[in-house]
């Protein structure tokens, strides 16, 4: 393998991917939140800058072409396992996730079986649209749980009422509830929204390749 700037900034992305779930097991929410968006926005940037840099010093390799879809299937796939399994199993985030993590598999599985003729497959626009709207709805999924645990806080030792009175202006916001409780509200539906349109891009460019694949799959 050629150690260049883009392969090494690809390998640093994969080896990030399964840190988003670590982050979890050894900090304590928020604090595991913000390492975990702060790594995948890092390495969200990589992902452009990378390729951007290959192509520009012309330094792209077979294995720099190998390891950045790995790396970024492994990102997005982590990152949906972990924010699912903090949601309580919300069957919102469960229905868009399962048709990302079936079409990653299904399309790997067919250029697997492709072999030589993987080619067909290529890597369309639509399908790099696709990626980068996982993405951004990831980091704002991982920033509505930033939002979540800091309203939490802000709000601990109070009962109900004196959440509902501070929310509706009947008794002063000195710990912030309100803009906090705001954060979460529109970081979760603008993730939620970019995470369903995702998914419908997932879908069409899963369909796409299996299309595309159909004629070498007729024995």
């Amino acid at each position: 393998m050629k150690w260049n700037v883009p392969n090494i900034l690809s390998v640093m992305r994969l080896v990030a991917a399964p840190m988003l779930a670590v982050m979890f097991l050894f900090f304590e929410r928020p604090y595991a939140d913000w390492f975990a968006l702060a790594l995948f926005l890092v390495a969200s940037v990589t992902d452009w800058f990378d390729g951007y840099l290959a192509r520009l010093w012309k330094q792209e390799t077979k294995m720099g072409a190998m390891i950045d879809p790995i790396a970024d299937k492994a990102m997005v796939v982590i990152a949906l396992m972990v924010i699912v399994g903090y949601s309580s199993m919300s069957p919102w985030l469960v229905l868009p996730a399962t048709v990302i993590l079936f079409r990653e598999v299904f399309v790997s599985g067919l250029r697997e079986f492709l072999g030589d003729v993987a080619g067909t497959l290529k890597v369309t626009k639509l399908a790099k649209w696709k990626t980068a709207t996982q993405m951004v709805a990831i980091a704002f999924l991982f920033g509505q749980g930033v939002f979540e645990h800091y309203l939490g806080i802000s709000a601990w030792g109070m009962d109900q009422a004196m959440v509902d009175q501070i929310m509706t202006d009947k008794i002063e916001d000195i710990q912030g509830l309100q803009w906090k409780h705001a954060g979460m509200v529109w970081t979760g539906w603008i993730g939620m929204g970019l995470l369903w349109i995702a998914a419908a891009l997932t879908a069409i460019t899963g369909f796409d390749y299996f299309f595309k694949a159909a004629p070498h799959l007729k024995e």
